[in-house]
């Protein structure tokens, strides 16, 4: 469960990011968060995986308050929290396989539970078989599908994906979608940032809207009214 109390977060020359946010996300929920550029819904992402921290109230994972958490233990948070965002971060001099390996190597798992690990994940996202390829040698959506195959590697709880269609085609954008759902239906936590009201229509699922830092909307099954 993700629970954000009066959260507010104000950036340097008073400009207000968020103000006085209260919402709870359920375990299991797939929640899309919607408003236009600069309205404060990447913050909200942030907050969630501990990147910014809030002036005013309290963040809350499950029954850990990371309001103010120490440094040292954002790497534990982050192995319960998978991130996807609209740049694909990959290494160029990897393959698909290494480069969802890697996020396993840097937590130090060994090297014959990566071989079990990485097949799985790739599977999900259907890239088993494109393995062995480098990134510049799949499309747009496939190298989103690597993010999303590292972004699962350490089984996470929550899922929060920023803008993650925002380099694809409508059909590629599509697919991810579709992912996300599938991943949802194995009972993680998805949390959805995104400007795409084709999407967001189409989802049917709950919708947080913000504008100017405001949560103005909360909408079980939701649309993009903005």
């Amino acid at each position: 469960m993700i629970t954000l109390e009066k959260v507010s977060k104000i950036y340097p020359h008073k400009v207000i990011a968020l103000k006085d946010v209260s919402v709870t996300i359920e375990a299991g929920e797939f929640v899309s968060i919607v408003g236009q550029s600069g309205t404060g819904k990447t913050t909200l992402a942030k907050m969630i995986i501990a990147e910014e921290h809030p002036n005013e109230g309290r963040v809350i994972i499950g029954d850990w308050d990371i309001t103010n958490i120490n440094r040292k233990d954002v790497p534990l948070l982050r192995r319960q929290i998978g991130v996807v965002f609209q740049d694909f971060k990959l290494l160029p001099q990897k393959t698909l396989f290494e480069n969802v390996a890697f996020a396993l190597e840097v937590s130090g798992v060994s090297h014959e539970k990566i071989k079990q690990i990485v097949p799985q994940v790739l599977k999900i996202v259907g890239l088993q078989h494109k393995q062995d390829r480098f990134p510049r040698e799949v499309s747009g959506g496939e190298q989103q599908r690597v993010v999303i195959a590292r972004a699962l590697v350490h089984r996470p709880k929550i899922l929060v994906a920023d803008e993650p269609t925002g380099n694809l085609d409508a059909i590629n954008a599509h697919e991810i979608v579709e992912l996300l759902l599938k991943i949802n239906s194995f009972g993680t936590t998805v949390v959805l940032v995104t400007h795409n009201r084709e999407i967001v229509n189409s989802l049917r699922k709950r919708v947080l809207t913000i504008d100017h830092g405001h949560l103005i909307s909360d909408q079980a099954t939701g649309k993009y009214r903005l």
